[in-house]
């Protein structure tokens, strides 16, 4: 009988210290709107770069393009810094008119905005935080650029 009372007190310390490791393996990180950020960045990526183009708003896209190539660098260092896996690639929705693309990656962008900019327990990763916001800013700017040029250039 006390080999049975050994045996279940055994089990149920090691259930006991087992149970929270595994359940904090599933949790997210300190910042887990670094992964739908980064997700955002590259169906934002896609929708720009897959707009059929005009001449007169390509410039500004390809800014926005390389400005949202940065910001992801700099989100993917943050990200890993704070633990997450960044291998995250969602399907993207497109849109169908040619400046619906550009509307849909000002909201992705006005999305990660918000993402990145949530508070920051870490303060080694401030500084890329700070860099991909700039960066994010600037994209911003640019895509509604290319759509202000889009509808004066018709």
């Amino acid at each position: 009988m006390t080999n049975v009372l050994s045996c279940i007190r055994c089990l149920a310390l090691g259930l006991a210290i087992t149970i929270p490791v595994v359940a904090h393996a599933d949790l997210p990180g300190k910042h887990p709107a670094y992964l739908h950020a980064l997700s955002d960045l590259r169906a934002a990526y896609w929708l720009i770069d897959h707009r059929p183009g005009d001449a007169a708003v390509s410039a500004h896209e390809d800014v926005a393009l390389q400005q949202i190539g940065a910001a992801v660098g700099q989100i993917k260092k943050a990200a890993i810094d704070d633990g997450k896996d960044i291998h995250d690639h969602p399907a993207i929705d497109a849109g169908k008119d040619k400046s619906d693309r550009l509307h849909r990656a000002v909201e992705l962008l006005k999305k990660i905005q918000s993402d990145v900019n949530r508070e920051e327990d870490d303060p080694t990763v401030h500084g890329l935080k700070q860099m991909a916001l700039e960066h994010v800013d600037k994209a911003l700017h640019e895509t509604e650029g290319a759509i202000w040029d889009l509808d004066h250039h018709k």
